[in-house]
């Protein structure tokens, strides 16, 4: 037999999602050179691997069982490659950051160069509401957290990142000549985030720091979900600025201009105090302490004229 590697890895994507499109999509191959690659690796056997029924692919016994095969084998490659870049002197290991969900656009950027610059570091980020963030954080299961609005009764480290600022957004609303911005905040139609949400949190705060009247037209899971509402005419929201640069660049939906806004919050990466960091998480402190203003700077200019 003379397979490859590449045929394994291949093989065991198909095997994973029993779909040569999706396996295409997720290897950034075309669909033909997939195909061509898993023929090549079944003439090999003389068992087949798959079996096509109607459009879909399915997996053999047998080729399940070569598919738990190339999972092993591969997995041992991966370990051959990081004790060879240990040797050499390289960074490896994993890094694991919980991420709430509003920081899916402000996190990549980051951790872009870092993860170039470090090959052998295996990052792990879950992108997920603040509860089950600071849940995971408690429980000591990741090295770091991303959060615009500090836990209570935790005891904890940070270092800031950048601003994160919150303004009313929606469709260009006209306002009365008498009109206060009190008044105007409380006809309009309020779309919220879910209980738990550290936009929620903050929005809730305003409104009854403000002591204004809200008129709560529903309640979504996310912040993209709560745009694609706004975008649909549904109503507006307290949101942060960083998840709407498309929409703000291109005109499809408008700051409304209320007193007291936008609310700033402060992006931070916190860690349990004391907590002893792995190797690879020192040097991604070292790393954020030394490039966070120059990646602030090249990567959301287009922030600061807000």
């Amino acid at each position: 037999m003379n397979y490859t590697l590449n045929q394994l890895q291949i093989f065991l994507k198909i095997a994973e999602l029993q779909s040569i499109t999706k396996a295409s999509e997720e290897l950034h191959l075309t669909q033909p050179a997939v195909s061509i690659q898993l023929k090549n690796f079944q003439q090999q056997f003389d068992i087949p691997l798959t079996e096509t029924i109607g459009r879909k692919i399915y997996i053999t016994e047998f080729g399940k069982e070569i598919a738990e095969a190339a999972r092993n084998i591969l997995e041992q490659v991966a370990r051959i490659n990081y004790k060879t870049m240990a040797f050499q002197g390289q960074l490896i290991g994993k890094l694991k950051i919980s991420v709430v969900s509003t920081g899916k656009y402000v996190m990549p950027y980051f951790l872009t160069d870092f993860i170039k610059e470090n090959p052998g570091v295996r990052l792990i980020m879950d992108v997920t509401n603040k509860g089950k963030v600071i849940r995971s954080l408690e429980n000591n299961e990741v090295d770091f957290s991303l959060v615009s609005v500090l836990p209570t009764g935790l005891n904890v480290e940070s270092i800031d990142l950048m601003q994160n600022k919150l303004f009313m957004v929606g469709k260009k609303v006209s306002k009365n000549k008498k009109e206060t911005d009190k008044e105007l905040f409380e006809r309009l139609p309020l779309i919220y985030r879910e209980g738990g949400s550290g936009t929620r949190h903050t929005m809730e705060a305003y409104i009854k720091q403000n002591s204004i009247t809200a008129l709560k037209k529903l309640e979504l899971t996310s912040n993209e979900a709560v745009k694609q509402a706004i975008l649909a005419g549904m109503g507006y929201s307290i949101m942060p600025l960083i998840g709407l640069k498309n929409e703000l660049l291109n005109h499809e939906l408008d700051i409304i201009p209320i007193k007291n806004l936008p609310i700033q919050t402060t992006w931070q990466m916190i860690w349990l105090k004391g907590k002893k960091h792995s190797p690879v998480a020192e040097a991604y402190l070292k790393y954020l302490n030394l490039q966070k203003n120059k990646i602030v700077e090249q990567k959301f200019d287009w922030y600061e004229s807000y």
